[in-house]
């Protein structure tokens, strides 16, 4: 490759990011996930389209949307709150194991009988398409905020679903008779233990590490949070367990470990996860072939048809029998059973075995992944507010950076006052932060002063929070719980523990 080629692919690749982000700004306009805009950017610069691009390099797709999906599932861990999704990790631990088996085996049996595909191929489609897409759910449903126990549940189904998903497929996909189901069951137990175990061990001391070491500049912290969760998935999966998972595990405990400048590291992983998503979605565009997807379609309708009204549907309500659980949140759970990046990269799985038929499996799951979503991704946020399950009452919670003063023996806390924060209008006495922490600074309007005890806090406001080491956290849920409970939090029976980011207590 000349420097004329490199400069000539730089100029591409950097339109195409540029078309994307765009992109972004449609889709929460419209309400569409952007999956949907990602791929039609590849299948219109792929062959077919206006760039003609010919690409049919299964291997290197099913690698590099590996890597994305790590990075994705890293991103999602670090932003999924413990105390929220602790009390769900029941339902959403039955929905990924006997959801999905149920999913499997419907999908598989409509597959079969239905369409005519011969049982390999009916249970590599029914194992493809039951991983849900956590990404798909809630990039329409970020205007519609859930409670906080549905919410968990759908965010720990998605992550924790990837897993047992990848070693159906793979079992499936593998030259030879399938394993007796009892052999698979006990082999898919142990890989996801494997990977559990490794997840919150390499979590941990990543966690431990990162708060008793300090690193010589702020932009290290971001990275070194990334190399540990990839760390994790490289060791689950060269100990056969379960990559996956235990990236997801590991970056779940990084996520709630209150690490020294965390809203840089979350930014910084939200912005690799949305490159990951359109660098993997642009490429499966570009494996497509659409001339070829015709004669597929109404298979893959037939397929989702059943996915979306039988499978779905079932698997919620067989899989969570044992929970007591509103029927409205079972319906809404049952609808947003969303298909995103994951099946279409797990398609690729038989192509590279060499499966029979394994392009037919590709381009249905590609249509019935497309077709279903556009459905399904407009709608959700009506239904949402139909079953009167949204809830937009919640106070903006405050963003908080950390920064430790090591020898000092205290942290720098750096307070950014949203707009709907109920800390407007609090003066600094009324913080009533513990002894040891003070309101050192405030900048507002682009000026910085020295606050008063009679001050007034407003909207937009950016304070400096010195607090010792005792203190530290204790400050930190004071000053959220007045951003989200006013001047009154802790009195008149409001509780000084960390809200959930919704408005409700935890």
């Amino acid at each position: 490759m000349t420097v004329h080629d490199l400069n000539q692919l730089l100029l591409i690749c950097s339109l195409v990011l540029l078309v994307a982000v765009a992109a972004v700004r449609i889709s929460s306009r419209s309400g569409l996930p952007s999956l949907l805009l990602y791929l039609g950017i590849g299948v219109a610069i792929g062959q077919d389209g206006i760039g003609n691009v010919t690409f049919n390099n299964a291997e290197l797709t099913q690698v590099i949307g590996y890597a994305a999906l790590v990075v994705i599932l890293a991103e999602g861990g670090l932003g999924t709150k413990w105390k929220e999704i602790k009390p769900a990790l029941p339902a959403a631990a039955a929905l990924s194991t006997v959801g999905v088996a149920v999913s499997v085996g419907v999908t598989a049996a409509a597959a079969h009988y239905l369409v005519g595909l011969e049982w390999r191929q009916a249970l590599i489609i029914g194992a493809v398409v039951s991983s849900t897409d956590a990404a798909a759910v809630f990039s329409v449903l970020r205007k519609v905020p859930l409670p906080s126990r549905v919410t968990g549940i759908l965010e720990a189904e998605s992550g924790f679903n990837d897993a047992p998903v990848v070693i159906l497929v793979v079992a499936f996909s593998t030259a030879g008779p399938v394993e007796h189901w009892y052999v698979l069951i006990g082999e898919i137990a142990l890989e996801l233990a494997i990977g559990a175990a490794i997840g919150i061990a390499v979590g941990w001391l990543g966690a431990y590490g990162l708060r008793h070491v300090a690193l010589p500049a702020s932009g290290l912290y971001p990275i070194a949070v990334l190399a540990i969760a990839v760390t994790a998935y490289a060791a689950g999966a060269m100990a056969h367990g379960s990559g996956f998972l235990a990236v997801y595990l590991a970056s779940m405990v990084l996520g709630n470990a209150k690490l020294p400048h965390w809203p840089a590291t979350r930014g910084f992983a939200e912005g690799l996860g949305w490159i990951a998503q359109i660098g993997m979605f642009v490429l499966l565009g570009l494996l497509v072939t659409p001339h070829d997807l015709l004669d597929d379609t109404w298979p893959a309708i037939v397929i989702g048809l059943v996915l979306t009204v039988v499978a779905r549907p079932l698997e919620v309500a067989i899989a969570l029998l044992p929970f007591r659980l509103p029927w409205q949140e079972k319906a809404l759970m049952s609808w947003a059973g969303l298909r995103g990046a994951v099946p279409i990269i797990l398609a690729t799985i038989p192509m590279v075995n060499g499966v029979d038929d394994s392009q037919r499996i590709f381009n249905i799951v590609f249509v019935l992944v497309v077709v279903y979503t556009l459905i399904q991704g407009p709608t959700l946020p009506w239904l949402a507010k139909k079953l009167r399950l949204g809830d937009s009452t919640g106070a903006a919670d405050l963003g908080i950076e950390s920064a430790p003063l090591e020898r000092l023996r205290g942290h720098l806390l750096s307070v950014a006052i949203p707009k709907g924060s109920r800390m407007h209008g609090v003066e600094v006495a009324e913080l009533r932060l513990p002894a040891g922490a003070a309101v050192t600074l405030v900048v507002r309007d682009g000026e910085s002063f020295v606050p008063l005890p009679t001050t007034v806090l407003r909207r937009w406001d950016e304070l400096l929070v010195v607090a010792t080491d005792p203190v530290r956290d204790a400050a930190e849920q004071r000053l959220r719980a007045v951003g989200q409970g006013g001047k009154l939090a802790g009195w008149l029976g409001t509780s000084d523990q960390e809200p959930d980011g919704r408005g409700n207590r935890r």
